[in-house]
């Protein structure tokens, strides 16, 4: 399902590097919602959605406070229809400059503000693109440069579900940004920018559930390959909200496992034993994959195999701190026969 756009505006911010002055460029007045706008909004959109290092908040309680409206107040101006999308963009792009002024940060690019609906629900996503190279070589072998917006280096971003923020003011999940992996003052700068806090937790919210699931499966004691299944259910549900980017529910986490059918429902299991989790939230696809796989890197080696071939197929072994693998995977196994046999040789003819 392809999403509706109502209004997107384009602006570009640089810095000059002698000074640091912060520059603005404003865009076109209205821009033509074709293919093209179309496609780049559906390919944003999934960026967007397949980023795993998102946080979740609201809006701050102190957000606009004082002589100078904040990024929530022209929002609900636009929302309101008090002014048109493209005079809320002017002003949240004047409000991202004097922000990024404040900052000795190089982040600058272009600036998508964009309003649209997708299954039945409505966002406000705010992105700063960066801009990369490319070249080109033409027909008689001459080469030439030009810019393109450069979205898989997407790392300021954040959307505000609009539904959920009328029906909830008091909510602490209607925004979503992006954790940037630049650094906290980073994140801080755009929040600033948003007059935005965090709220909900997604990656605490995300490892009870696993922890959850883990105790539920142990007190039913139900056999390992039960374990693993109800595991990849589990996995499978959560990857088809991430990639649509809807909440976890509970209450789908149970259906999904067919609780009812090994005796007890996970949903009842996860109330009666009080964890601290919500009924839905968005949540963190990097630690539910981790309930099927144990995964580690360190000093040039580098594991990862099925949680179901734990005390099996691996062993580890805690007082020698060894790991012992007893079914080497066929295209593993090639690969060091080879190495024997190159070493073999290498032997023999030293000597």
């Amino acid at each position: 399902m392809s999403l509706i756009i109502s209004n997107i505006a384009l602006h570009f911010l640089s810095k000059k590097e002698e000074t640091g002055e912060v520059l603005l460029q404003f865009g076109p007045e209205s821009i033509e919602i074709g293919q093209k706008i179309q496609n780049f909004v559906d390919a944003l959109h999934g960026i967007y959605n397949a980023k795993g290092s998102k946080a979740y908040g609201n809006f701050a309680t102190n957000s606009g406070a004082g002589d100078s409206a904040g990024f929530v107040d022209i929002m609900e101006s636009y929302l309101s229809e008090v002014q048109n999308f493209y005079n809320f963009s002017i002003q949240a792009a004047n409000m991202l400059k004097n922000e990024l002024g404040k900052y000795d940060l190089a982040e600058t690019g272009y600036l998508v503000i964009c309003h649209y609906e997708y299954m039945g629900g409505r966002y406000l996503l705010a992105a700063i693109i960066p801009v990369s190279e490319h070249y080109s070589v033409d027909g008689e072998l001459n080469i030439s440069a030009d810019q393109h917006l450069d979205t898989a280096r997407l790392q300021l971003a954040a959307r505000i579900d609009l539904f959920d923020y009328q029906q909830n003011p008091q909510g602490n999940r209607y925004i979503s940004f992006i954790k940037g992996r630049a650094g906290r003052k980073v994140s801080d700068f755009f929040l600033d920018f948003l007059g935005c806090e965090e709220g909900i937790d997604a990656k605490e919210q995300s490892q009870t559930l696993v922890q959850a699931v883990e105790d539920f499966v142990n007190v039913n004691q139900l056999d390992p390959e039960e374990k693993q299944q109800t595991r990849k259910e589990l996995l499978s549900y959560c990857k088809e909200q991430k990639e649509t980017g809807q909440d976890v529910s509970l209450k789908a986490v149970s259906e999904v496992m067919g609780s009812e059918e090994q005796g007890q429902d996970f949903y009842q299991f996860c109330q009666e034993q009080s964890y601290p989790i919500e009924e839905s939230f968005p949540h963190d696809q990097a630690v539910i994959n981790k309930v099927t796989k144990y995964s580690g890197y360190g000093n040039g080696i580098s594991v990862s195999f099925d949680r179901g071939h734990f005390g099996r197929d691996v062993v580890y072994n805690p007082v020698q701190e060894t790991l012992t693998i007893h079914k080497v995977p066929p295209n593993l196994k090639d690969q060091l026969l080879n190495l024997l046999k190159t070493e073999a040789n290498g032997q023999e003819e030293s000597e």
